[in-house]
């Protein structure tokens, strides 16, 4: 990047449970001289349990809920906001990212999603426990789709190379 290069204020990124958005984020915010902040992170903090717990104990609609409630609550100013794969159910909570910034899905294929999801069994995915991983990909993608700004595939080499990628689509923007 050169000196003339604008970098957005705020850059938010969505996508599926292990698309690798928090491993990304951090790794664009320090590219960027942005600050890091991950919904998934300040959710658990507030509720004082994981994902997973709150699944648990009170459903995935619930966890949704907290989850628009922390977005448009936080504060998106020189950040970028790595958010939870359900976001985007929430039109509100899409309205204010879209407002602050460009929006990045982080895309990848389903068999790849699945191994990485495997590695983590007990992430707290927000959705109907009758659903298949496969369904909740199905049913996601096309919102992925619709609120993004840039697309990036979060398959392509590794998180580092992911960031890159997002930042040199920003620029070209």
């Amino acid at each position: 990047m050169t000196a003339s290069t604008t970098i957005p204020e705020t850059i938010s990124l969505i996508g599926m449970p292990g698309a690798g958005k928090s491993t990304v984020g951090v790794i664009l915010a320090k590219l960027t001289g942005l600050r890091f902040a991950d919904t998934d992170l300040d959710i658990q903090v507030r509720e004082n349990a994981t994902l997973q717990q709150i699944l648990e104990r009170h459903g995935y609609l619930h966890l949704r809920a907290i989850e628009q409630e922390i977005v448009l609550g936080i504060s998106l100013d020189h950040a970028i906001i790595s958010t939870g794969g359900s976001v985007v159910y929430s039109e509100q909570a899409m309205a204010r990212l879209t407002s602050a910034g460009p929006v990045v899905y982080l895309a990848a294929d389903l068999p790849l999603l699945q191994q990485r999801v495997a590695a983590a069994p007990l992430r707290g995915i927000a959705s109907n426990s009758r659903q298949t991983y496969d369904e909740v990909f199905a049913e996601r993608t096309p919102l992925y789709r619709r609120y993004a700004n840039i697309t990036v595939n979060a398959a392509n080499g590794c998180a580092d190379d992911v960031a890159a990628a997002i930042l040199e689509q920003l620029v070209t923007a």
